[in-house]
């Protein structure tokens, strides 16, 4: 055995491996019980499928709509991510370049206002969306997840543009850039690292929660892919067999979309702590 691959690096990567099947898991048994019969499901959900039925799939997109609910989901999530993106990479912008006591209060609260729970706002924020007028809205939802997500979105982008060197900004100063052009042409680019971190997490956020939209949509032509879910459990009925389905079909497009760009995590959040 080589020294670069001693035995305390084959148990580590043992360990890992072995957590990573296991977190793996709970996914393998949703896909498992997904093609099984709901009396199989009850009895022992942790058989191996006897029969495969893949009708679950057609009946749990047939009874919530799967592509309304799809629809509905991708809009929300990519506008919300939109206006996180572009509102708190300039908000982390100028509180990291313009050093005052304003700029760092601002940062301050911005980053205070993580640690708050949702369950202390839940009710206070039902009350403002009903003033507003933004119950069972979509552009109210977008509006309410740009809100709760800027504190997260900003405290990312502040520590990476501290690390960027402000001679290219001084620079296009000097040539005459406005503040606008300086940040979408010079500034923006070099935050490409961050900015796919800040998508991947928001959007796993976004997309499969559940509490928000319970709280603001009330329509069912406007409930998102788990609020749809949600509709095969009632007081007495339990469909596991097509919610399972549905949920497969719901998860697979945001494992994809994190699978793809998953590299990023780790270096740009490290590249943000080193340069904060």
């Amino acid at each position: 055995m080589s020294k670069r691959y001693s035995p305390a690096l084959f148990i580590i990567e043992t360990l890992v491996l072995v957590m990573g099947l296991l977190f793996l898991l709970p996914f393998f048994m949703i896909l498992m019980n997904s093609v099984k019969p709901i009396s199989d499901i009850v009895r022992n959900a942790a058989e191996f499928p006897k029969s495969f039925q893949w009708n679950n799939y057609v009946l749990a997109v047939r009874e919530i709509k799967m592509e309304t609910a799809f629809l509905n989901s991708l809009l929300i999530t990519v506008a919300s991510i939109v206006g996180m993106v572009v509102l708190g990479a300039m908000a982390a912008w100028k509180m990291a370049r313009v050093k005052t006591p304003l700029s760092r209060i601002m940062f301050f609260l911005y980053v205070a206002a993580m640690v708050i729970p949702f369950q202390a706002l839940m009710i206070p924020l039902v009350k403002v969306a009903v003033v507003l007028d933004i119950i069972n809205s979509r552009s109210g939802l977008i509006f309410i997840y740009v809100g709760f997500g800027l504190p997260f979105t900003i405290f990312l982008y502040h520590g990476f543009v501290k690390g960027l060197p402000r001679e290219l900004e001084e620079s296009a100063m000097i040539d005459g850039c406005t503040q606008v052009r300086i940040f979408s042409m010079i500034v923006f680019p070099l935050l490409k690292t961050i900015t796919t971190t800040v998508i991947i997490l928001q959007t796993l956020w976004i997309w499969n929660d559940f509490l928000l939209p319970a709280l603001i949509l009330y329509k069912r032509e406007y409930h998102t892919i788990p609020l749809s879910i949600n509709r095969f459990f009632g007081q007495y009925l339990y469909q596991w067999d097509k919610a399972l389905a549905a949920l497969v079909l719901s998860t697979l497009p945001v494992i994809l979309f994190f699978l793809a760009l998953q590299k990023n995590i780790v270096k740009s959040i490290a590249a943000g702590a080193l340069k904060g």
